[in-house]
Parts: C-alpha cells; structure tokens; sequence
C-alpha cells in the first residue's frame, strides 16, 4: 500500500478572534485576488460564490452581557484523511506536496459536488453561473489566476499564485527556499487588525509556528481529527468552545451577520 508523502512544508495560519472585528476585508481581497466574479443578481445565499465567509456568532446572553465574535471561514486545508480528496472521482482535489495546500483543479472537475457533501466546515462553493463583471472591470483582473468556467467547485488555495511568483522569485535569486515575506496571502495583507499570521506551521523559528501552540489556540471540529491548518486564537472561554460545534449551523441559528 502507497504511504502518504510528507510535504516539505506545512503553510497555515492563526486567526486571532479577539482582534476580528468582521468587517470582511478579508473576503474582498480574496476575490479580488483570484478573480472571483461579483454576485448573480438572481444569487442566493445558498448559490453565490466566495471562497472566504465570516460568520458572526453570539454568546447568547441577554444585553448588556451579550458579546459578538466573528469568525472568518474559508478551506481549512485538512492534512489528516483529507474528507473532500477522499471522495473526489477525478483527482481534481490534490494535496500540494511542497506546501501542504488543499488543492482544487478546476479543468479536472466535473461538478459532482460529493467534495462539498464531504467538507465539514462547509467551505467549498459551487459555481452555478458563468463568471462575469460589470463593464471594463475585467481590465483590472489578476493576470496571474485563471478564471473558472460555470459548473466547477472552488475554494481557497492560500493564493497558490502568489507561492509560485515566491518560488520564482528566490530561483531568480539562486535559492532553494522562498522568502516568508514574499509569500503573503491577501486576506492576511488586507486585514486591518492583523488579526491574521501566515506561514510554515512546521518552521519552529515561524510565528505562526509560535502561535498555533498558543493555549488559547483551537481548530474548528476538532475532533473529526482532519488537522485544519487554520488555527483560531481567543482569550475568551465561550469562544474556545464554539470550535467544537458547527460554526455555519451556528451562526443561522444565533445570529446572522
């Protein structure tokens, strides 16, 4: 039996809840930066298109005690017996072996959505409409990403093209390793409150390394034992537990934001 190949680096991230305010700069950099179009106007809240989501959740106690937390929400890059890899039928759900980024291969997709039954954390969107934008705007696309055909899954990949102008940058340079500077994924440069750290969980001298063994750190579902490579951070007790439930389902039925 084929053994699973460690990859050579471990990329995630730690988000920090305390300091998440909700104000989504994250999931609009995120579409910016891989061509996500804008939102069919016939689009509904179980048809539209982002690859970062942020939940807004309660602790359910009446005013004055009542506190908000927001949690963004995108592909949590599983690396334990990877749920959507596991029961895709065309390959099309890959586990970069340089990086340890989930990733999804458009051309190869045939729209079953078995990987979006799978996902657990319900990150991964169906795109049910062909890609447009509003006059001229699609001057201002990112060259360096492809844009996806109507009848594909999508998801969040770490912005892999931003890790590709890294390798290319340090070959340039006659390096084998990438910058950690230069490998930035825009949801964590966009955010105002740097509320989000990115990079190499496996770097011990990284400070994501160092903050994802933070005891304040959790991971959503823990106990599905997938490994998430996004890490949450709270001082907050209530919040710590709400990584043990459905943060999706949660949301509808406490509030929504």
């Amino acid at each position: 039996m084929a053994t699973e190949q460690k990859p050579k680096s471990r990329f995630g991230m730690v988000i920090d809840l305390d300091r998440c305010n909700g104000c989504g700069a994250c999931a609009a950099a995120c579409a910016v930066e891989n061509n996500v179009p804008p939102a069919h106007p016939t689009a509904t809240d179980r048809t539209g298109l982002t690859w970062m989501r942020v939940y807004r959740a309660d602790n359910r106690r009446p005013f004055p005690d009542n506190r908000s937390v927001y949690f963004p929400v995108s592909c949590q890059h599983c690396g334990n017996h990877t749920p959507c890899m596991a029961v895709c039928p065309q390959n099309a759900v890959d586990i970069n072996p340089e990086t340890g980024v989930v990733s999804q291969i458009p051309v190869r997709c045939l729209g079953c959505r078995y990987c979006m039954a799978a996902c657990p954390f319900h990150a991964r969107y169906f795109n049910w409409f062909d890609p447009k934008w509003p006059h001229e705007m699609e001057n201002a696309l990112n060259p360096d990403v492809s844009v996806r055909m109507r009848g594909v899954v999508e998801k969040c990949n770490f912005c892999h093209s931003r890790w590709q102008a890294a390798v290319a940058r340090a070959a340039a340079n006659g390096n084998h390793d990438i910058d950690p500077a230069d490998y930035v994924p825009a949801c964590v440069e966009a955010c105002p409150e740097k509320a989000m750290t990115f990079g190499n969980l496996d770097d011990p001298k990284s400070e994501v390394a160092r903050q994802s063994k933070a005891p304040i750190v959790f991971r959503l579902l823990a106990r599905l034992n997938t490994d998430p490579k996004v890490y949450y951070r709270s001082d907050r007790d209530w919040v710590r537990r709400l990584g043990d439930t459905d943060v999706a389902q949660g949301e509808s039925e406490v509030s929504r934001g």
